[in-house]
């Protein structure tokens, strides 16, 4: 008779165990991680604390809260769904979560903010299947005013290792790292840092989330990273320190060694653009106007993509 599934042993196989195949039970996740250290000794770190497996997907479906996550979703305590791995893994289906979603709302404009984000992961998923390898590359051309020359080809190592300096990159590398996740605010933020504080080319950055992240694929991962860096936006993502202090509720500013002096986000967006990027020309130009768009201060710089109440 096969066993019976439990938390750590999985599905019964419709075949006969064979001398060589790998344990499939476990009597709690030590032993399992116990296992793990054996099979790949040179790893790092440990367990994720992020459980998987059907029971626990749908635990975390009965959970979600859709009117409370359109409000909250963008702050790092907010009321996300965490669906992300299981979505990935193909332990949830996307139909699934959005029949889910729409049994727990009573009107389309309290289901809408997270049925958009399931179709943008629906239209990600298209995009890469009609990309292929294509997703690696730039889909459009860079709008900061650099040249992709100017980009570093590799990711330096102090960022790799979770040693820049600031509290709140190393607390978002530190957690990638350890859990394989991270909220996507915190994404954006350590994206951003990455590519346009940094200068570092996305596709360093995009490879180094994808070792990582429980729920990373090249679609949402690499088109997300084009995403902040403009090559697949009319504009680049940047933020500042009153936005990332909102969002984590201050929780990295009061212990940042460089909160007081040398944040290189205590800036105005005016101010931070001029120091990021180079001036580009007008998105809307006509034949007989083709000058570089002039970077006036006391204008709205429309051409880049700062949050003001969200992201």
């Amino acid at each position: 008779m096969p066993l019976a599934p439990n938390p750590l042993s999985g599905m019964p196989l419709p075949w006969a165990p064979q001398p060589d195949d790998l344990p499939r039970q476990f009597r709690d996740r030590h032993e399992l991680e116990a296992q793990l250290r054996t099979l790949f000794p040179e790893a790092p770190g440990g367990l994720s604390p992020i459980e998987g497996g059907r029971s626990r997907a749908e635990q975390l479906l009965a959970r979600i809260q859709p009117e409370r996550y359109a409000k909250g979703r963008n702050f790092l305590n907010g009321p996300i769904t965490r669906l992300s791995p299981y979505i990935r893994h193909g332990v949830l289906s996307l139909a699934e979560v959005r029949d889910a979603v729409f049994a727990l709302t009573r009107s389309r404009q309290s289901s809408e903010k997270l049925i958009n984000e399931l179709g943008w992961r629906d239209y990600w998923q298209r995009l890469w299947q009609e990309l292929g390898d294509g997703i690696w590359r730039d889909q459009e051309e860079l709008k900061t005013g650099h040249q992709a020359g100017a980009y570093k080809q590799e990711l330096p190592a102090d960022i790799a290792e979770g040693r820049t300096g600031l509290a709140c990159m190393d607390a978002f590398i530190t957690e990638l790292h350890s859990t394989g996740w991270l909220h996507n605010h915190a994404r954006m933020w350590l994206a951003a840092y990455v590519v346009h504080w940094r200068r570092v080319r996305w596709q360093a950055g995009a490879q180094w989330f994808l070792r990582f992240l429980l729920d990373g694929d090249p679609a949402s991962n690499n088109l997300s990273w084009q995403w902040v860096a403009s090559t697949f936006s009319h504009k680049p993502y940047f933020f500042n320190r009153s936005n990332l202090e909102r969002y984590s509720n201050g929780a990295f500013c009061r212990s940042c060694p460089l909160s007081d002096q040398g944040c290189p986000f205590a800036a105005s967006y005016e101010e931070l653009e001029a120091q990021l990027f180079q001036a580009m020309p007008a998105i809307r130009s006509s034949e007989g106007n083709r000058q570089p768009r002039r970077h006036n201060r006391n204008a709205n710089p429309s051409a880049f993509s700062r949050p003001s109440r969200r992201p």
